[in-house]
């Protein structure tokens, strides 16, 4: 059953987030963490996230604007690495609190607190609908680099915060996509550096099986995504699944999951 809803939902989010900035990592982040401690999860999610990305260079690399890439890119390849170190930090503080619930204990995390803080934000955002249409003007690029480089490396949440700084930057539909997909890529190499140490600490623990699993899932969504650019709308999608991460959210900060 775990192979089945990380797949679907590595499916889902990889073709939502080829042409939106929600997708992937917001998705498949809450997914993993049903499964595994939060870091774990968000580290999971990154491997998947920059193999996905890898597969949409092929489908439409060649759209990208290099200034804009690296005006963006390279502060938040920097941020990014600043962001996993703090979400490492998070992971290694000891339990907040512990109670007891139906004669199981509970947690309550630091780094589980900080994350389920920051998928409600990011999901009472996506509720509203002025939050889509937030843009900044290009010569923020920099700026828009650094923090959403930062919440890449620390919860994964880049893509709406990308979509934000590059909406004013004059590009076409394919260039905002492929553009955005090249900082993706530079972020997660960025963050994957640092998660190397989560990975490790692992060890045979790491379900490689299910990892190129959901990577293929994850291609097969960019894929269908592709095809479906011009034709689908996702508002509605937008909603609910803002409304499921409200929920998750929840869980995780009372360290029930």
């Amino acid at each position: 059953m775990d192979y089945f809803i990380i797949c679907l939902a590595a499916l889902i989010g990889s073709g939502l987030t080829l042409f939106s900035g929600f997708g992937l990592g917001t998705i498949l982040v809450p997914v993993f963490a049903l499964f595994f401690p939060i870091e774990i999860a968000i580290a999971l999610t990154a491997i998947v996230h920059f193999l996905n990305n890898l597969f949409k260079i092929v489908l439409l690399g060649r759209h990208a604007d290099v200034k804009v890439v690296l005006l963006f890119g390279l502060p938040a390849l920097i941020a990014a690495f600043a962001g996993a170190k703090v979400l490492v930090l998070f992971a290694d503080m000891p339990a907040l609190h512990e109670y007891t619930m139906n004669g199981k204990t509970f947690s309550i995390m630091p780094v589980k607190l900080v994350i389920a803080a920051l998928m409600i934000i990011f999901s009472v955002l996506e509720l509203m609908p002025r939050f889509s249409k937030v843009s900044f003007h290009r010569r923020y690029l920099p700026l828009g680099g650094v923090i959403s480089g930062f919440f890449g490396g620390l919860s994964g949440h880049q893509g709406a915060l990308r979509s934000m700084f590059l909406l004013k930057a004059g590009l076409s539909k394919e260039a905002y996509i492929a553009t955005g997909v090249l900082i993706a890529v530079l972020i997660d190499i960025s963050r994957l550096t640092v998660y190397a140490g989560i990975f490790k600490s692992m060890g045979s623990e790491l379900d490689y099986t299910l990892l190129a699993t959901a990577s293929l899932c994850a291609f097969a969504g960019a894929y269908i995504g592709n095809k479906l650019v011009k034709k689908i709308t996702i508002e509605t999608l937008h909603v609910i699944v803002a409304i499921m991460l409200l929920a998750i959210s929840v869980l995780l900060g009372m360290g029930i999951i």
